[in-house]
This record gives C-alpha cells, structure tokens and sequence, in this order.
C-alpha cells in the first residue's frame, strides 16, 4: 500500500467539483440538492443535500464502474491488502449474499456454520444451495456458540468434496476469531474457495494485536462493515476478493442483481473518506482504542462477581483469537441477565451497548471512543452492580438449543405451501421461516428445520426478558409459519439431511 496514494478521496473528490462548479440540476433526487426540502437540509446541511446526486457522467455509475468509483473501489483494495473492492450501499447484508450467490447455484452444497447471521441464510434462500452446518462448540460459562475449527472443515470436506465454498465469520459477534489462515489452507488443499462474514472485522488489518483478517489469511472474498467499527456511515460497506477462484467479474454481475440502481453518493464518499483515514491514521487510532479498551477492563476485573472475556480464554482451537476492542462482560453470578443490565444502562444512565443475550453484554470501543466515554461507562457498571451479592445463583439453568433437524432446503421451506399457528403448538412442526434475537441476528430456527420443544421454551424465555425477537412474519413472534407436511424428504436423497451436519 502506498500511503501517498491513500490520501486521494477521487470519489469525494468528484462530489465537491459538482458541487462547486454550481450545475443546476434537472435530475433527479427530485429536492434538487436541497432546495426542495428546505427543513432537511436545516437539519442535515445544505453541504450533505448537496452530495445527494445521482449517477452522473462525472460521478460514474455503481452497476459497471469506470470512473472515480473505480479509482476509490482501487485504493480501497491497496488499504485493505485486496486485489478488488466493491463498494456496498445495501449493507454487508448485500455483501454476504452476493458472496454466497458467487459460488453457489441451486443444489449446490456450502460448509457453513450454524451460528451464521441471518443474511446469510438468507443468501441460501436466494442462491437455493444446500446447507451444510458445521456445529460449533459451545461455551457453557457464556452460553455461546464460539468460532469453527480447521478440524471440523476438514471432517466436512472429507464427507463433502464436492461443497462448492467454505463460509466462516471472523470474529463472531462476541470477538472471538478462528484460525482462519489454517481454514483457508484445509479449504483450498480441495481446491474450495473460503467467504468470510467480516462484519464485525474491518479494523483488523490495521492493528498487530488484532486477529488476522480475512485477505491475510488469504481468503478469497470477504463482506466487510465499514460503517461498524472504522468511521464510514451505516449501511455502507465493502467486499473484498482476492485470488483466482472466484471471478470478479461474476460477483459484479452478482451485486449488480440486489444492489440499488440509484446509489447514495453520501453513503459512497463516506466509504472513500473512511477508507483514507483508517488507511492513514489506523495503526494509532485503533491502537489507541485498544488501550481504552484494556484500562476498562483492569476497573472492571476488580467487581466481585463479573466475568470480563480477554485473551485468557484463548485455547488454539474453537478461541484461537481475539479482538481486544470488544468489551464482553457476563454478569451471571450476580443474578443478572444481559438484557436487564442493558435495560438500567439505557434508562437510568444514557448508556446503549451493543449488544446483551441471557447472560452477557457487548460494549464496543471503537476509534471513536475516548477516556470520558470509557470511564463514564465503568462508573455507571459500577453503579449497578454495587451491593450485588456474589451468590452463584444463576437466574436461568438453560443452554442454547441444539442444532434443529433440517428437512428440507431452505429455499423449499421458504417458498413451501404453509399455514400459521401459534409457536407453542409447533413442536414437531417444519418451520418455514427463521426466529432470531437481534442482535446478533444468529436464527435459533432456520427454515427447513424440525421446531423442538426446547427451541419453543427457549424463544420463550428470550419473550420473558423482552428480547428483541424478529424473522417471523408474525411481529410479535408468537405464531410460526410451518410446511403443510408434518414431515418432509428432499427428493432422490438417500439420507436426512441431518446426517450430513458437522458436529
């Protein structure tokens, strides 16, 4: 990367010349950057109304960029250690798809975890592939599934040469990353391409003490949320590909299927804006957060009774890595949930984390944080759990549930003929749809698979602590959409498909 180069933004650049140069519009968006919508740009800025264009001559065009977004999509490759980047206004949830959708037709089988997020069961409905679960371990202490194994892709692809691609998240939600580089060796010794759900990852090249990012390791695509963690705005984001088993001109022909035709160029200069700095500045600015990160962990390692997730898990397998950035707290000796935390952080104090489960909270320190924020954070922490007994009584006996029987095809189940009853009558039902607390987004039920008694009392626990539940047609997620048929066989398969999980 040459770090002259990255102090170009052409695509902003191009955005302030039209802007400048005082063209009087008669395109649309219909406000005419601004002057149609008077009380937005009062909030917003005249400057930000200005930048909403359209694709012009000047500003080239998302669907087959030739011009500054080909020039900005080039330095972003160079930033990230890619061979290509694609620019993404649709969110990483385009991305993942578009990935899944590059390598898949329908039937086609992908290695995927079970703990993916639900964009990327949605990229199997759309593509029609056949899933293939990795079971990961799970952690009983956090009550999380954790990150896949180079053991277990290998055991896939040893029961599943013919997979088509190797799908892995790095880091999961709770900022735990696999061996990634071990995962892409195993992969590609089948000559299988490796895709990386990198939503919660695109920091990690910019730091030695963060775990090894997706083109590092040498995968071969990654969808990656410049908007989460390095200073672009929500819903812009970007895919990676590097190497020569996957076309990327087929993954251009694959975006240019979901992604909008009318792309916002706010969104777009702010990914050629956030890429210069992190490019520039985002060694000491992570570094910075990193060491934000460390001081609230010494305050809060002092609290009896509160578990805070560090580099002491780490066991070279299932916790091979992790991103000190992600401040992952479990208060369960306390008697709390994650939720009810959360809940007091946001009422009494201000404070929204980013994420709480059953048993713990995520709290992100990102370069935008500071000492104020930090120390306001753990003062407020403190505050809370003062005067709490440290007892071990744990307020729910109950683990994740077990990996579902899939029946049939996600594509199938989801455009399957179904009828709706209520969830707590669905046991033994196919689902045709997923059920999902967001965040994380991770579906508990995926379409295709058998709904279990303990999936239901599970979901009804999440209901109890007023988790925020979603995936069902149903808002309120008390009814389910099920298949007509009790029981259902993918044609011509000699076996369930459940046998051909990875445990």
């Amino acid at each position: 990367m040459q770090r002259s180069l990255q102090r170009k933004t052409p695509l902003f650049d191009a955005l302030m010349n039209y802007i400048h140069e005082e063209t009087i519009p008669f395109h649309v968006p219909g406000h005419k950057q601004g002057r149609g919508n008077e009380f937005l740009a009062s909030i917003l800025g005249k400057t930000t109304l200005a930048m909403d264009l359209t694709c012009l001559e000047d500003l080239d065009n998302i669907c087959n960029p030739k011009g500054v977004i080909k020039e900005a999509e080039s330095l972003a490759a160079a930033a990230f250690g890619a061979e290509n980047a694609f620019f993404l206004v649709n969110g990483t949830t385009c991305g993942i798809q578009a990935m899944i959708m590059s390598v898949c037709n329908p039937g086609d089988k992908i290695i995927i975890p079970r703990n993916a997020h639900k964009s990327a069961i949605g990229g199997i409905i759309l593509s029609g592939a056949h899933p293939v679960y990795i079971e990961p371990e799970i952690d009983p202490f956090l009550g999380i599934a954790l990150a896949i194994t180079p053991e277990k892709v290998q055991k896939a692809l040893e029961l599943h040469p013919d997979a088509k691609a190797v799908f892995v998240i790095n880091p999961i939600y709770y900022g735990i990353a696999p061996n990634l580089k071990e995962i892409v060796n195993v992969a590609h010794s089948y000559n299988v391409p490796v895709i990386v759900d990198e939503a919660h990852g695109a920091h990690l090249s910019f730091h030695e003490d963060l775990p090894l990012s997706a083109m590092e390791a040498g995968a071969d695509l990654s969808a990656s949320s410049t908007h989460k963690l390095i200073g672009s705005l929500t819903q812009s984001s970007m895919l990676l590909h590097q190497g020569n088993l996957i076309d990327p001109e087929y993954i251009k022909s694959v975006l240019n299927l979901t992604q909008t035709t009318s792309p916002s160029y706010i969104l777009l200069a702010s990914l050629d804006i956030a890429r210069r700095e992190i490019a520039l500045y985002g060694r000491e600015r992570i570094d910075k957060a990193i060491k934000l990160a460390e001081k609230a962990r010494e305050e809060l390692r002092k609290i009896e009774g509160l578990y805070i997730l560090d580099n002491s898990i780490l066991d070279g397998h299932s916790r091979y890595a992790f991103d000190p950035t992600k401040l992952v707290i479990n208060a369960r000796d306390l008697g709390f949930s994650g939720y009810e935390i959360e809940r007091i952080l946001r009422k009494k104090y201000h404070i929204q984390l980013e994420l709480s489960d059953l048993y713990n909270i995520i709290a992100l320190v990102t370069i935008g944080d500071d000492e104020s924020t930090i120390n306001t954070f753990v003062k407020a922490l403190k505050e809370i759990v003062s005067g709490r007994q440290v007892n071990k009584v744990v307020r729910y006996f109950v683990d994740l549930p077990k990996i579902s029987e899939q029946q049939v095809l996600p594509r199938d189940a989801f455009y399957g003929e179904t009828r709706i009853i209520p969830l707590e009558e669905a046991e033994g039902e196919i689902s045709a749809e997923a059920i999902m607390a967001y965040p994380p987004g991770i579906p508990i039920i995926c379409p295709g698979e058998r709904i279990t008694k303990e999936i239901i009392e599970y979901i009804q626990l999440l209901h109890s602590e007023e988790a925020q539940l979603q995936g069902t047609q149903d808002p309120q997620v008390k009814n389910i959409k099920v298949l007509n048929q009790r029981l259902v066989l993918l044609q011509n398969q000699a076996d369930s498909i459940q046998n051909e999980n990875v445990g």
